[in-house]
């Protein structure tokens, strides 16, 4: 059953006033504390895993291979590289039902709070607007919900929910808290609320062209100047900075209410707050016994495209060591310790299964080395097969920006401590860079290239000497933000969403098919609300 069906059931007596669940109306700060906390929680577990790799693995960072036939799991994770994806991919369902759910759980906390009290439904209706963001971004025309009833109504078009966003969080975003303290962290705030409106604006052309197919990055987008009031409240407020901590330090384990980059988070904790697992995808297989250890279903399948690779490549800058590659080591609270190597007992067929020399099953100890390249093996195109070898497990290099806390065990069953940034002050300068190299009026003295050397300066990367591009911000905004999952929302709006990168060339027709912009509706809420129609350009 999907999460709106199974929302429609627990609310389907609309003569019970919901506000009888309870003995004495919860009209406190604590009280409204309490029901905000499942409200937060009700993305966690998307946004660690499906709602990122779906972002993550359609665009250009990464891919997901299987090993042999280990991790094809019925071509999921290759629909989204090749961009051939179906309404009957395992991935969408745990978006669209963790978005809805968010958005049930959200109108039933307005109607809690008393939705006269601005002050205590501000919050609901803050994270609501998000959720409907995730919703509209992914889906397109999704069905709005903003009290119970009695049956789903038809999905509204995507401008629509782009208006509503905007309204709500325009009438909200004053009654927010603005003060940014560990006790708001994790929370809505007049910040995040500003934030997500810049992201909203920046994206208007995008959400409001119609049919999705039709939008270039050509289109005229009115809200450009809205972009920079957005950011400039944040910047304005002095309550936000990118260099509090040192780039890869923002997204470890012990990350938290003292990233100052950090506008809008999700927090994670691998004992108590579950959802996060992005290190067991990254993760090299035969690096499993580093943590704890853990479970052997460790899956080892994402690698990072060359391609994109290539992009990190400014002298001294931090980031670059967001991925590694070459000679690996042994870590020590992430320190390379350089006397114990990584070193593997094995043969030559043990690195490479189709190995028949004489010496094939002579024993060597075999320092571990992750090569760039990614090959697949004779065949493999079907299921994007690697190996599942050394020689398959060793290919493309990984991702480390949330790297797991060595101190994870078994019992925690790979689950991360590593709080996800939503909204970052990083983001916020470089959107006012772009809505300016877009058109935007300039304020504050700010210009894209003094916005985006504030970024370059506190990652010790070479400052720009000259005015930047759209295409060299975009190489920025793959710097800054990978892994993190906007890449997948950037392409489309730049019009390279149907660019060649990987092993796209085995489904051809996924250049030229824009309505993949945005995803299926699942075949399993369609099943349940018969009176939808699938989105343009998929089967109904």
């Amino acid at each position: 059953m999907s999460a709106l069906s199974l929302a429609l059931v627990s609310c389907t007596d609309l003569d019970v006033d919901i506000k009888s669940q309870l003995t004495e109306f919860p009209d406190s700060e604590r009280a409204a504390e309490a029901i905000m906390a499942d409200v937060y929680a009700a993305y966690r577990g998307a946004l660690g895993r499906d709602h990122w790799m779906a972002q993550t693995l359609s665009g250009d960072e990464a891919v997901s291979v299987s090993m042999g036939t280990d991790w094809f799991d019925g071509g999921r994770y290759r629909e989204f590289h090749v961009h051939n994806w179906t309404a009957d991919n395992g991935l969408l369902p745990g978006m669209w039902n963790s978005a809805i759910t968010g958005i049930t759980l959200a109108n039933n906390a307005i109607a809690l709070l008393n939705e006269t009290n601005p002050d205590l439904t501000a919050p609901a209706r803050a994270i609501r607007a998000y959720y409907y963001f995730v919703l509209m971004d992914n889906f397109g025309d999704v069905p709005l919900l903003t009290e119970p009833v009695d049956e789903v109504p038809q999905r509204t078009n995507r401008a629509g929910i782009a208006e509503f966003i905007e309204q709500e969080l325009l009438e909200v975003k004053d009654e927010l808290p603005n003060q940014v303290t560990p006790a708001t962290y994790g929370k809505a705030t007049k910040y995040m609320a500003e934030a997500l409106l810049a992201k909203l604006y920046l994206n208007w052309a995008v959400y409001t062209s119609g049919d999705v197919s039709s939008y270039t990055p050509a289109a005229s987008n009115e809200k450009l100047d809205q972009v920079v009031a957005m950011c400039d409240e944040i910047i304005n407020s002095g309550q936000f900075n990118v260099d509090s901590h040192r780039f890869l330090e923002k997204f470890r384990p012990d990350n938290g209410a003292h990233i100052r980059d950090f506008i809008f988070a999700m927090p994670y904790d691998r004992e108590r707050q579950h959802g996060m697992t992005y290190t067991r995808f990254w993760i090299h297989r035969s690096a499993q016994n580093q943590f704890g250890p853990l479970p052997q279903s460790v899956g080892g399948t994402f690698r990072a495209l060359p391609s994109y690779l290539d992009k990190f490549n400014l002298e001294g800058d931090e980031r670059n060591a967001s991925y590694i590659g070459g000679l690996q080591y042994y870590w020590s609270n992430y320190t390379e310790d350089l006397d114990r190597p990584f070193l593997i007992r094995t043969s030559k067929r043990g690195i490479d299964q189709d190995y028949d020399g004489p010496d094939a099953d002579d024993q060597f100890d075999w320092q571990l080395e992750t090569v760039r390249e990614i090959e697949l093996r004779p065949g493999g195109e079907a299921t994007l097969n690697v190996g599942n070898d050394l020689k398959g497990r060793s290919m493309g290099y990984r991702s480390i920006k949330f790297y797991m806390d060595v101190a994870v065990t078994s019992a925690n069953a790979r689950n991360q401590s590593n709080d996800v940034p939503i909204f970052r002050y990083a983001d916020v300068l470089l959107m006012k860079a772009e809505a300016i190299l877009r058109g935007a009026a300039a304020t504050n003295g700010d210009s894209p290239q003094s916005l985006i050397n504030q970024i370059r300066t506190y990652v010790n990367a070479p400052e720009l000497t000259t005015a930047p591009t759209l295409s060299e911000l975009l190489d920025e905004r793959a710097r800054e933000f990978s892994d993190e999952s906007w890449r997948r929302n950037d392409l489309i709006r730049f019009g390279k969403f149907e660019d060649d990168w990987g092993f796209k060339s085995l489904y051809p027709a996924g250049y030229s098919e824009r309505f993949r912009r945005i995803f299926p509706v699942p075949t399993t809420v369609l099943d349940v609300n018969t009176h939808w129609t699938q989105n343009p350009g998929y089967p109904n």
